[in-house]
Protein backbone atom coordinates (compact mmCIF):
# COMPACT_ATOMS: atom_id res chain seq x y z
CA UNK A 1 0.00 0.00 0.00
CA UNK A 2 2.72 2.38 0.43
CA UNK A 3 4.05 1.86 -2.78
CA UNK A 4 1.36 2.29 -4.58
CA UNK A 5 1.11 5.92 -2.54
CA UNK A 6 4.70 6.69 -3.26
CA UNK A 7 4.02 5.98 -7.12
CA UNK A 8 0.51 7.32 -7.50
CA UNK A 9 0.04 10.26 -4.54
CA UNK A 10 -3.50 11.60 -5.19
CA UNK A 11 -2.36 15.14 -5.71
CA UNK A 12 -0.01 14.02 -8.21
CA UNK A 13 -2.29 11.84 -10.08
CA UNK A 14 -5.16 14.66 -9.72
CA UNK A 15 -2.56 17.37 -11.14
CA UNK A 16 -1.54 14.91 -13.83
CA UNK A 17 -5.23 14.65 -14.94
CA UNK A 18 -5.96 18.37 -14.84
CA UNK A 19 -2.96 18.83 -17.15
CA UNK A 20 -3.86 16.78 -19.63
CA UNK A 21 -7.53 17.85 -19.99
CA UNK A 22 -6.40 21.78 -20.04
CA UNK A 23 -3.98 20.50 -23.05
CA UNK A 24 -6.81 18.32 -24.90
CA UNK A 25 -9.82 20.73 -24.36
CA UNK A 26 -7.63 24.09 -25.25
CA UNK A 27 -6.34 22.73 -28.64
CA UNK A 28 -7.50 19.02 -29.45
CA UNK A 29 -10.04 20.79 -31.86
CA UNK A 30 -7.51 22.82 -33.72
CA UNK A 31 -5.67 19.51 -34.53
CA UNK A 32 -8.65 18.14 -36.18
CA UNK A 33 -8.67 21.59 -38.38
CA UNK A 34 -5.50 21.45 -39.08
CA UNK A 35 -5.30 17.76 -40.21
CA UNK A 36 -8.99 18.35 -42.32
CA UNK A 37 -7.26 21.22 -44.02
CA UNK A 38 -3.82 18.53 -45.44
CA UNK A 39 -7.08 16.05 -46.68
CA UNK A 40 -6.94 13.95 -43.64
CA UNK A 41 -9.60 11.10 -43.52
CA UNK A 42 -10.87 9.70 -40.05
CA UNK A 43 -7.95 7.43 -39.68
CA UNK A 44 -5.46 9.58 -40.57
CA UNK A 45 -6.74 12.12 -37.62
CA UNK A 46 -7.18 9.37 -35.19
CA UNK A 47 -3.18 8.33 -36.22
CA UNK A 48 -2.74 11.93 -35.57
CA UNK A 49 -3.99 11.99 -32.15
CA UNK A 50 -2.38 8.61 -31.62
CA UNK A 51 1.03 9.25 -32.41
CA UNK A 52 1.12 13.11 -30.35
CA UNK A 53 -0.13 10.57 -27.23
CA UNK A 54 2.07 8.30 -27.54
CA UNK A 55 4.82 10.75 -27.98
CA UNK A 56 4.28 12.88 -25.35
CA UNK A 57 3.68 9.72 -22.99
CA UNK A 58 7.38 8.69 -23.54
CA UNK A 59 8.94 12.33 -23.06
CA UNK A 60 6.53 12.93 -20.64
CA UNK A 61 7.27 9.34 -18.26
CA UNK A 62 11.05 9.57 -19.82
CA UNK A 63 12.56 12.91 -18.85
CA UNK A 64 10.39 13.25 -15.68
CA UNK A 65 11.99 9.89 -14.46
CA UNK A 66 15.01 11.16 -15.90
CA UNK A 67 16.02 14.35 -14.36
CA UNK A 68 13.63 13.67 -11.50
CA UNK A 69 11.45 17.07 -12.20
CA UNK A 70 8.08 17.40 -13.55
CA UNK A 71 9.07 17.63 -16.75
CA UNK A 72 5.95 17.88 -19.22
CA UNK A 73 5.71 18.16 -22.89
CA UNK A 74 2.72 18.91 -25.71
CA UNK A 75 2.23 19.43 -28.81
CA UNK A 76 2.35 23.28 -30.17
CA UNK A 77 -0.81 25.20 -30.12
CA UNK A 78 0.18 27.93 -31.52
CA UNK A 79 1.65 25.45 -34.05
CA UNK A 80 -1.42 23.87 -34.58
CA UNK A 81 -3.09 27.37 -35.26
CA UNK A 82 -0.68 27.65 -38.02
CA UNK A 83 -1.20 25.06 -39.60
CA UNK A 84 -4.73 25.07 -39.94
CA UNK A 85 -4.10 27.85 -42.30
CA UNK A 86 -0.36 26.97 -43.85
CA UNK A 87 -2.15 23.31 -44.65
CA UNK A 88 -4.68 24.40 -46.55
CA UNK A 89 -3.97 23.33 -50.30
CA UNK A 90 -1.30 21.05 -49.26
CA UNK A 91 -0.89 17.23 -49.62
CA UNK A 92 -0.59 15.01 -46.75
CA UNK A 93 2.71 13.78 -47.60
CA UNK A 94 3.72 17.24 -48.09
CA UNK A 95 2.74 18.16 -44.44
CA UNK A 96 4.59 14.97 -43.38
CA UNK A 97 7.77 16.37 -44.71
CA UNK A 98 7.86 19.64 -43.24
CA UNK A 99 6.58 17.92 -40.26
CA UNK A 100 9.93 16.17 -40.34
CA UNK A 101 11.63 19.37 -41.15
CA UNK A 102 10.70 21.00 -38.06
CA UNK A 103 11.53 18.55 -35.60
CA UNK A 104 15.05 17.83 -37.00
CA UNK A 105 15.76 22.32 -36.57
CA UNK A 106 14.62 21.13 -33.30
CA UNK A 107 16.76 18.31 -32.79
CA UNK A 108 19.55 20.36 -34.13
CA UNK A 109 19.15 23.19 -31.68
CA UNK A 110 19.25 20.71 -28.74
CA UNK A 111 22.28 19.27 -29.79
CA UNK A 112 24.40 22.27 -30.62
CA UNK A 113 23.22 23.97 -27.25
CA UNK A 114 22.47 27.25 -29.22
CA UNK A 115 18.95 27.67 -27.57
CA UNK A 116 20.37 26.41 -23.83
CA UNK A 117 22.99 29.38 -23.99
CA UNK A 118 20.16 32.05 -24.89
CA UNK A 119 17.87 30.71 -22.02
CA UNK A 120 20.81 31.00 -19.56
CA UNK A 121 21.07 34.52 -20.40
CA UNK A 122 17.81 35.41 -19.46
CA UNK A 123 16.98 37.18 -15.59
CA UNK A 124 14.98 35.16 -13.74
CA UNK A 125 12.66 37.98 -12.80
CA UNK A 126 11.61 38.27 -16.70
CA UNK A 127 11.30 34.38 -16.39
CA UNK A 128 9.44 34.66 -13.92
CA UNK A 129 6.87 37.92 -15.37
CA UNK A 130 6.95 35.51 -18.36
CA UNK A 131 5.48 32.69 -16.68
CA UNK A 132 2.76 34.94 -14.88
CA UNK A 133 2.15 36.24 -18.49
CA UNK A 134 1.81 33.26 -20.11
CA UNK A 135 -1.14 32.14 -17.01
CA UNK A 136 -2.69 35.08 -16.87
CA UNK A 137 -5.59 33.96 -19.02
CA UNK A 138 -6.48 31.10 -17.25
CA UNK A 139 -6.16 32.30 -14.33
CA UNK A 140 -9.03 35.15 -14.82
CA UNK A 141 -10.52 32.32 -16.91
CA UNK A 142 -11.62 30.94 -13.42
CA UNK A 143 -13.43 34.55 -12.60
CA UNK A 144 -14.76 35.38 -16.45
CA UNK A 145 -16.52 32.08 -16.32
CA UNK A 146 -18.58 32.98 -13.19
CA UNK A 147 -20.26 35.41 -15.42
CA UNK A 148 -22.10 32.49 -17.47
CA UNK A 149 -21.59 29.83 -15.25
CA UNK A 150 -21.96 31.11 -11.73
CA UNK A 151 -23.78 27.93 -10.21
CA UNK A 152 -20.15 26.02 -11.39
CA UNK A 153 -17.26 28.25 -10.94
CA UNK A 154 -18.11 29.63 -7.38
CA UNK A 155 -18.90 26.51 -5.95
CA UNK A 156 -15.68 25.35 -7.33
CA UNK A 157 -13.46 28.29 -5.87
CA UNK A 158 -15.34 27.93 -2.50
CA UNK A 159 -14.48 24.45 -2.29
CA UNK A 160 -10.70 24.88 -3.06
CA UNK A 161 -10.65 27.87 -0.66
CA UNK A 162 -11.96 25.57 2.26
CA UNK A 163 -9.72 22.92 0.68
CA UNK A 164 -6.83 25.17 1.29
CA UNK A 165 -7.69 25.95 4.85
CA UNK A 166 -8.73 22.57 5.92
CA UNK A 167 -7.05 20.17 3.59
CA UNK A 168 -4.26 21.80 1.84
CA UNK A 169 -3.04 18.65 -0.63
CA UNK A 170 -6.32 18.00 -1.38
CA UNK A 171 -7.66 21.33 -2.39
CA UNK A 172 -7.98 21.42 -6.06
CA UNK A 173 -8.80 17.40 -5.79
CA UNK A 174 -11.86 19.02 -3.83
CA UNK A 175 -12.51 21.66 -6.12
CA UNK A 176 -12.47 19.51 -9.57
CA UNK A 177 -15.28 17.08 -7.55
CA UNK A 178 -17.12 19.86 -6.31
CA UNK A 179 -17.10 20.97 -9.85
CA UNK A 180 -18.10 17.89 -11.27
CA UNK A 181 -21.11 17.65 -9.20
CA UNK A 182 -21.87 20.99 -9.73
CA UNK A 183 -22.41 20.54 -13.98
CA UNK A 184 -24.03 17.05 -13.12
CA UNK A 185 -26.61 18.96 -11.35
CA UNK A 186 -26.94 21.83 -13.72
CA UNK A 187 -27.24 19.12 -16.90
CA UNK A 188 -24.05 20.13 -18.66
CA UNK A 189 -22.78 16.91 -19.91
CA UNK A 190 -23.41 15.92 -22.91
CA UNK A 191 -22.68 11.70 -22.44
CA UNK A 192 -25.03 10.89 -25.62
CA UNK A 193 -22.33 12.61 -27.72
CA UNK A 194 -19.27 10.33 -26.51
CA UNK A 195 -18.32 7.44 -28.78
CA UNK A 196 -15.69 5.12 -28.27
CA UNK A 197 -12.93 4.18 -31.02
CA UNK A 198 -10.00 2.97 -30.80
CA UNK A 199 -7.09 4.98 -32.97
CA UNK A 200 -4.56 2.72 -35.83
CA UNK A 201 -1.61 3.69 -36.82
CA UNK A 202 -1.15 5.12 -40.27
CA UNK A 203 2.45 5.45 -41.90
CA UNK A 204 2.44 8.25 -44.85
CA UNK A 205 5.32 8.46 -46.88
CA UNK A 206 7.05 11.91 -46.58
CA UNK A 207 7.30 14.31 -49.40
CA UNK A 208 10.14 17.41 -49.41
CA UNK A 209 8.89 20.40 -51.18
CA UNK A 210 10.85 23.54 -50.53
CA UNK A 211 8.06 25.97 -50.47
CA UNK A 212 6.21 23.67 -48.29
CA UNK A 213 9.34 23.50 -46.56
CA UNK A 214 9.80 27.43 -46.00
CA UNK A 215 5.84 27.83 -45.62
CA UNK A 216 4.89 25.51 -42.89
CA UNK A 217 7.99 23.41 -41.49
CA UNK A 218 10.37 27.23 -40.87
CA UNK A 219 7.51 29.04 -39.04
CA UNK A 220 5.77 25.59 -37.05
CA UNK A 221 9.74 25.25 -35.48
CA UNK A 222 9.77 29.34 -34.80
CA UNK A 223 6.76 29.32 -33.13
CA UNK A 224 7.33 25.83 -31.74
CA UNK A 225 10.69 27.33 -30.22
CA UNK A 226 9.23 31.04 -29.39
CA UNK A 227 6.01 30.22 -28.10
CA UNK A 228 6.44 27.35 -26.53
CA UNK A 229 10.02 25.46 -25.51
CA UNK A 230 10.74 29.29 -23.86
CA UNK A 231 8.61 29.73 -21.55
CA UNK A 232 8.19 25.81 -21.55
CA UNK A 233 11.61 26.47 -19.36
CA UNK A 234 10.58 29.06 -17.77
CA UNK A 235 8.25 27.26 -15.85
CA UNK A 236 10.47 24.62 -14.94
CA UNK A 237 13.38 27.42 -13.60
CA UNK A 238 10.31 29.54 -11.78
CA UNK A 239 9.45 26.23 -9.80
CA UNK A 240 13.09 25.38 -9.01
CA UNK A 241 13.92 22.86 -11.27
CA UNK A 242 17.39 23.37 -12.84
CA UNK A 243 16.98 20.78 -15.43
CA UNK A 244 19.38 20.77 -18.52
CA UNK A 245 17.76 22.46 -21.74
CA UNK A 246 20.13 20.81 -24.22
CA UNK A 247 18.96 17.27 -23.53
CA UNK A 248 15.28 18.29 -23.25
CA UNK A 249 15.39 19.64 -27.31
CA UNK A 250 17.30 17.03 -28.35
CA UNK A 251 14.66 14.24 -26.84
CA UNK A 252 11.35 16.38 -27.72
CA UNK A 253 13.51 16.94 -31.25
CA UNK A 254 13.99 13.02 -32.11
CA UNK A 255 10.35 12.00 -30.75
CA UNK A 256 8.84 13.83 -32.79
CA UNK A 257 11.17 13.05 -36.07
CA UNK A 258 10.43 9.77 -35.28
CA UNK A 259 6.66 9.37 -35.08
CA UNK A 260 6.37 12.35 -37.49
CA UNK A 261 5.33 10.33 -40.51
CA UNK A 262 2.13 9.51 -38.74
CA UNK A 263 1.25 12.90 -37.70
CA UNK A 264 3.12 14.07 -34.77
CA UNK A 265 3.69 17.76 -36.06
CA UNK A 266 5.22 19.69 -32.89
CA UNK A 267 6.36 18.05 -29.74
CA UNK A 268 7.50 20.40 -27.28
CA UNK A 269 8.15 21.83 -23.33
CA UNK A 270 4.43 22.23 -22.01
CA UNK A 271 4.06 25.54 -20.19
CA UNK A 272 0.79 25.88 -18.58
CA UNK A 273 0.32 22.12 -18.35
CA UNK A 274 3.07 22.31 -16.91
CA UNK A 275 2.57 24.70 -14.11
CA UNK A 276 -0.33 22.70 -13.05
CA UNK A 277 2.62 19.69 -12.04
CA UNK A 278 5.27 21.95 -10.92
CA UNK A 279 2.97 23.74 -8.22
CA UNK A 280 2.88 22.37 -4.37
CA UNK A 281 -0.91 21.20 -5.04
CA UNK A 282 0.94 18.61 -7.27
CA UNK A 283 3.18 17.33 -4.17
CA UNK A 284 4.21 18.92 -1.09
CA UNK A 285 7.81 18.00 -1.83
CA UNK A 286 9.52 18.74 -4.90
CA UNK A 287 11.83 16.17 -5.01
CA UNK A 288 8.04 14.11 -5.78
CA UNK A 289 6.16 16.15 -8.16
CA UNK A 290 8.47 14.31 -11.02
CA UNK A 291 5.41 11.82 -10.34
CA UNK A 292 2.95 14.55 -11.57
CA UNK A 293 4.55 14.51 -14.98
CA UNK A 294 4.89 10.73 -14.85
CA UNK A 295 0.72 10.18 -14.93
CA UNK A 296 0.39 13.03 -17.27
CA UNK A 297 2.16 10.98 -19.82
CA UNK A 298 -0.06 7.91 -18.90
CA UNK A 299 -3.14 9.81 -19.22
CA UNK A 300 -1.62 11.67 -22.60
CA UNK A 301 -0.99 7.52 -23.88
CA UNK A 302 -4.64 7.37 -22.87
CA UNK A 303 -5.83 10.33 -25.08
CA UNK A 304 -3.56 8.65 -28.21
CA UNK A 305 -5.10 5.39 -27.77
CA UNK A 306 -8.76 6.68 -27.77
CA UNK A 307 -7.58 9.32 -30.41
CA UNK A 308 -10.81 9.21 -32.20
CA UNK A 309 -12.70 9.68 -29.04
CA UNK A 310 -11.57 12.72 -27.55
CA UNK A 311 -13.55 14.87 -30.33
CA UNK A 312 -16.59 13.23 -28.88
CA UNK A 313 -15.54 13.76 -25.38
CA UNK A 314 -15.10 17.10 -25.81
CA UNK A 315 -18.27 18.25 -27.33
CA UNK A 316 -19.64 16.01 -23.84
CA UNK A 317 -17.94 18.33 -21.64
CA UNK A 318 -18.48 21.81 -19.90
CA UNK A 319 -16.45 24.21 -20.88
CA UNK A 320 -17.00 25.88 -17.40
CA UNK A 321 -15.41 23.31 -15.83
CA UNK A 322 -12.33 22.69 -17.78
CA UNK A 323 -12.06 27.19 -17.22
CA UNK A 324 -12.82 26.67 -13.86
CA UNK A 325 -10.41 23.97 -12.92
CA UNK A 326 -7.36 25.40 -14.94
CA UNK A 327 -7.91 28.84 -13.05
CA UNK A 328 -7.95 27.34 -9.58
CA UNK A 329 -5.28 24.44 -10.11
CA UNK A 330 -2.49 27.60 -11.68
CA UNK A 331 -3.44 30.36 -8.56
CA UNK A 332 -0.48 29.15 -7.07
CA UNK A 333 2.22 29.42 -9.67
CA UNK A 334 0.63 32.50 -10.65
CA UNK A 335 1.28 33.88 -6.99
CA UNK A 336 5.13 32.41 -7.23
CA UNK A 337 6.01 33.79 -10.48
CA UNK A 338 4.81 37.22 -9.38
CA UNK A 339 6.35 37.22 -6.14
CA UNK A 340 9.79 36.21 -8.30
CA UNK A 341 9.14 38.72 -10.75
CA UNK A 342 8.95 42.02 -8.56
CA UNK A 343 11.52 40.26 -5.84
CA UNK A 344 14.56 42.69 -7.26
CA UNK A 345 14.41 46.38 -7.45
CA UNK A 346 16.66 46.96 -10.11
CA UNK A 347 14.54 44.16 -12.64
CA UNK A 348 10.96 45.33 -11.45
CA UNK A 349 10.30 47.82 -14.18
CA UNK A 350 11.38 45.24 -17.02
CA UNK A 351 9.76 42.39 -15.21
CA UNK A 352 6.36 44.05 -15.07
CA UNK A 353 6.87 45.08 -19.02
CA UNK A 354 7.37 41.83 -19.65
CA UNK A 355 4.50 40.19 -17.42
CA UNK A 356 2.03 42.99 -19.59
CA UNK A 357 3.45 42.29 -22.55
CA UNK A 358 2.78 38.74 -22.66
CA UNK A 359 -0.36 39.03 -21.09
CA UNK A 360 -1.56 41.14 -23.99
CA UNK A 361 -1.91 38.08 -26.41
CA UNK A 362 -0.51 40.40 -28.63
CA UNK A 363 0.91 38.03 -31.54
CA UNK A 364 3.02 39.59 -34.88
CA UNK A 365 4.38 37.72 -37.62
CA UNK A 366 2.52 34.73 -36.52
CA UNK A 367 4.74 34.75 -32.47
CA UNK A 368 2.79 34.75 -29.72
CA UNK A 369 2.92 36.75 -27.34
CA UNK A 370 5.52 34.59 -24.89
CA UNK A 371 8.56 35.48 -27.63
CA UNK A 372 7.26 39.36 -27.58
CA UNK A 373 7.00 39.74 -23.79
CA UNK A 374 10.28 38.43 -23.40
CA UNK A 375 11.41 40.76 -26.04
CA UNK A 376 10.31 43.70 -24.92
CA UNK A 377 11.71 42.95 -21.02
CA UNK A 378 14.55 42.36 -22.11
CA UNK A 379 15.01 45.58 -24.28
CA UNK A 380 13.16 47.15 -21.04
CA UNK A 381 16.08 46.14 -18.71
CA UNK A 382 19.24 47.07 -21.78
CA UNK A 383 18.01 50.18 -21.65
CA UNK A 384 17.51 50.93 -18.42
CA UNK A 385 20.84 49.40 -16.90
CA UNK A 386 22.40 51.35 -19.50
CA UNK A 387 20.83 54.41 -18.57
CA UNK A 388 21.70 53.83 -14.83
CA UNK A 389 25.43 52.76 -15.73
CA UNK A 390 26.09 56.27 -17.50
CA UNK A 391 24.32 58.47 -14.15
CA UNK A 392 26.49 56.60 -12.05
CA UNK A 393 30.02 56.62 -14.12
CA UNK A 394 28.89 60.64 -14.08
CA UNK A 395 28.04 60.70 -10.57
CA UNK A 396 31.52 58.51 -10.08
CA UNK A 397 32.93 61.51 -12.41
CA UNK A 398 31.89 63.75 -10.40
CA UNK A 399 33.44 62.66 -7.23
CA UNK A 400 36.43 62.30 -8.50
CA UNK A 401 36.41 65.82 -9.83
CA UNK A 402 35.66 67.28 -6.18
CA UNK A 403 38.33 64.99 -4.85
CA UNK A 404 40.76 66.14 -7.31
CA UNK A 405 40.17 70.16 -6.66
CA UNK A 406 40.36 69.53 -2.85
CA UNK A 407 43.69 67.60 -3.23
CA UNK A 408 45.27 70.84 -5.69
CA UNK A 409 43.81 73.86 -3.56
CA UNK A 410 46.47 75.79 -2.19
CA UNK A 411 47.18 75.03 1.27
CA UNK A 412 46.93 77.23 4.13
CA UNK A 413 50.12 78.89 5.48
CA UNK A 414 50.45 77.25 9.14
CA UNK A 415 51.49 80.55 10.24
CA UNK A 416 48.51 81.90 9.52
CA UNK A 417 46.47 78.38 11.16
CA UNK A 418 47.99 78.44 14.43
CA UNK A 419 46.74 81.94 15.92
CA UNK A 420 43.52 81.61 14.05
CA UNK A 421 43.07 78.53 16.30
CA UNK A 422 44.40 80.05 19.54
CA UNK A 423 41.98 82.78 19.16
Amino acid sequence: MARIRAAAPPSAVVAGLIAVLVGVTSSAALIFTAAKAAGADSREISSWMLALGVGLACTCIGLSVRYRSPVVTAWSTPGAALLTTGLSGVSMAQAIGAFLFSALLILVSGVTGWFARAMNRIPVPLAAALLAGVLFEFGTGLFTTMHASFAVAFPMFLAYLLGRRLLPRYAVLLALAVGVLATVFTGGWHADRIRLSVATPVFVTPEFDWKVLVSVGVPLFVVTMASQNLPGVAVLRGSGYDVPVSPLMTWTGTANFLLAPFGAYGLNLAAITAAICTSEEAHPDPRRRYTAGVWAGIFYLCVGLLGATVASLLAAMPHALVLGIAGIGLLGTITSSLTTAVSDPGAREAAVVTFLATASGVTLLGIGSAFWGLLAGVLTSVLLSAGGRRRTERGAEAQEGRASDAETAPAEPAAETAPRAAR
